[in-house]
């Protein structure tokens, strides 16, 4: 059922796209109705938010303590299967959710279909204690801003440390480093039961959504590459340059080499089904995200492991900086709703909140400045991964929508990678055609 905004918000929705149109009116209706039909302004707000079971009941907690703080009834519906899937499909009946907490490559398909709207950042309340890098997580290719950051975090590297100090390796540092322990990792026997059953570097390589290229990117950047430039507010491919290729090289030589050095089936593993490789004492190095910490402490132990900054490449440490963000859906008859929602979860109480979840927190590293990473998490894995956004993270390219250069790249660096052929120049060249066909659609060429 079309829905028409009521009410006035210092966040305001803009006109909606083409998804959406005949969505809802950009004209406050006082009496709240949609298509000639009467909502009740008291019911419940639909809130959405892409979570596991043990992630849902941090986020459960938290809107239980809005709803009694301001007496606004959350509907909520924790989504983790086919999460853009179900998106789309109630965009298309112009029915969507009204609040949305999904992480931040989402912001340029929802902005391009229509799906959010601008937000006026100014009259955000709690918004000047919001960490400027962090409002950089709902800025759009124009310099607009779309959506309001909730959590932060940064890849780190992490590593079996019993294995590690039984094959007697330092921590890495470099690249080459980094290939020497996942090379004892496999061919050593770390785990000591005689058996050749371990794998130095855990990978999910699967094409879904582009994983393999959002877990490579890390690689690429260190290898001084890039799979887009940004030069002003226009792009230019770069999937093909020296240092992307450099990556790419360095990447088979894990993949393709005899013994291999990833797992067994890299190359179609999902995020879900990788974490047990590590876990089950498979592999002995992941490159991952914070979020993993309280999972592993609990099915491996927390000092069975360590985590540390990625080894530097030719080019450095740099790594995949993003995190989840606040999208208030267009069409919604319960912008204030929203809006106080918004500001709740980005407050120092409900951020904090969310960095206790148990065993995974909601929030990684807060984005609200006054909330202080070490007193609340009294751990120095969070310590590194804090000092690690700060120095070494960055975003994709805020090109309108990055989802189809990072799921193109994926694909051509999974046949790279699953037929070990010797010419990467020449398959990233024929990629780097297609992106720029796609910078021509997005209208970001330079």
């Amino acid at each position: 059922m079309p829905r028409s905004r009521s009410g006035t918000a210092a966040v305001a929705l803009v006109a909606v796209g083409a998804v959406l149109a005949g969505c809802g009116s950009a004209t406050p209706a006082s009496s709240g109705s949609a298509a000639g039909v009467a909502q009740d302004p008291n019911a419940p707000f639909e809130v959405w938010t892409r979570s596991t079971e043990a992630t849902a009941k941090v986020y459960a907690k938290i809107f239980t303590d809005f709803e009694a703080k301001t007496g606004v009834k959350v509907d909520y519906k924790p989504v983790f299967a086919d999460f853009d899937k179900q998106i789309q499909q109630r965009a298309a009946s112009k029915d969507l959710p009204d609040l949305v907490v999904t992480d931040t490559g989402s912001l340029g398909v929802f902005t391009s279909q229509g799906l959010v709207g601008e937000i006026d950042k100014a009259g955000v309340a709690g918004g000047a204690d919001v960490v400027e890098r962090a409002w950089d997580n709902g800025r759009a290719s124009d310099g607009k801003y779309y959506a309001i950051p909730f959590s932060t975090q940064a890849m780190v590297t992490l590593i079996r440390k019993d294995w590690r100090e039984k094959v007697g390796k330092p921590v890495p540092t470099t690249w080459d480093e980094l290939t020497d322990l996942a090379a004892a990792f496999t061919k050593d026997d770390p785990d000591g039961n005689g058996a050749a059953d371990t794998y130095g570097m855990l990978v999910p390589g699967t094409t879904d959504r582009g994983y393999l290229g959002w877990w490579a990117s890390n690689f690429v950047w260190q290898g001084g590459g890039d799979i887009l430039e940004q030069d002003g507010d226009r792009f230019s491919v770069a999937v093909d340059s020296d240092g992307t290729v450099k990556a790419v090289d360095y990447l088979k030589t894990m993949f393709c080499g005899d013994p291999k050095l990833v797992q067994p089936g890299a190359l179609t593993t999902g995020t879900n089904d990788a974490h047990a490789f590590f876990e089950t004492g498979k592999t002995g190095i992941y490159v991952t995200g914070p979020y993993m910490f309280g999972r592993f402490d609990k099915n491996l132990g927390k000092d069975r492991y360590e985590v540390v900054a990625a080894p530097r490449g030719p080019a450095g440490g740099t790594v995949l900086g993003e995190g989840e963000n606040i999208y208030l859906m267009a069409g919604s008859p319960r912008a204030d709703a929203q809006k106080r929602l918004a500001e709740y979860l980005i407050s120092a109480e409900a951020q904090q909140a969310g960095m206790k979840g148990d065993p995974t927190p909601v929030v990684r590293l807060p984005v609200n400045g006054k909330v202080d990473v070490k007193a609340v998490y009294d751990d120095p894995r969070w310590e590194t991964t804090a000092k690690v956004y700060a120095d070494s993270a960055r975003p994709f390219s805020s090109v309108p929508n990055f989802q189809p250069f990072r799921q193109q790249f994926s694909e051509t660096l999974n046949s790279i990678l699953s037929t070990c052929g010797p010419d990467s120049k020449a398959e990233l060249g024929t990629l780097a055609e297609n992106l720029e066909k796609e910078l021509q659609a997005q209208g970001m060429s330079k």
